[in-house]
């Protein structure tokens, strides 16, 4: 019997951040400006997350049986006996579990957005100015989960009970040939969280 298993998972996490960090902390301010003046407090903070899941699992099994029981034969006596072959019997079991579990990408993706704590503040401006406080947020998420689940099993299977026979004997006796028998139990369980 051959047996592969092989179970292979690639995680890969990337974090792009521009401007700002995960906790991104800001603090813009201006003070004491003259008349018709313009002032602006800005902040930007840019948050990319890519979270890509590779799962590439197979499972290949290949099972070959052959039973066969020899021949049984009485032949040329005065009295015959009796002749019993015995029992030719194959089984195999074979049984494969594969468990990939992701979600500590995600949870690991879903931190990363952060909190904003930016702050502006303008005070003791002249007359006539032109005050603006500006806070942009981006967060940019993408996740990719490629999974391939590949079983294949091949099960060939030959009995063949041999020959049982009485012959040339004055009084006859008996033949018996054995049993021939394959049994084969095969059990997969694939399991992706992503």
């Amino acid at each position: 019997m051959k047996k592969l298993l092989r179970a292979t998972a690639a995680t890969v996490l990337g974090l792009s951040l521009t401007t700002g960090i995960a906790a991104a902390q800001t603090t813009g301010s201006v003070t004491h400006t003259g008349p018709d003046s313009t002032n602006t407090v800005s902040s930007t903070n840019t948050t990319k997350t890519h979270v890509r899941n590779s799962n590439d699992l197979d499972v290949h099994n290949g099972n070959f049986q052959r039973a066969e029981s020899g021949d049984a034969g009485t032949f040329h006596n005065t009295t015959g006996g009796s002749a019993t072959s015995g029992t030719a019997r194959n089984s195999t079991a074979f049984t494969a579990t594969a468990s990939v579990n992701n979600s500590s990408s995600i949870a690991a993706m879903t931190g990363s957005g952060g909190s904003n704590n930016s702050t502006g503040t303008i005070n003791d401006t002249g007359p006539s100015s032109h005050n603006s406080i500006y806070s942009t947020n981006t967060t940019t998420t993408t996740v990719n989960n490629d999974n391939d689940l590949d079983v294949s099993n091949f099960n060939v299977q030959s009995a063949e009970s041999g020959d049982a026979t009485v012959a040339g004997n004055t009084t006859g006796g008996s033949a018996t040939s054995g049993s021939a028998s394959n049994s084969n139990t095969t059990s997969v369980t694939l399991h992706v969280t992503n």
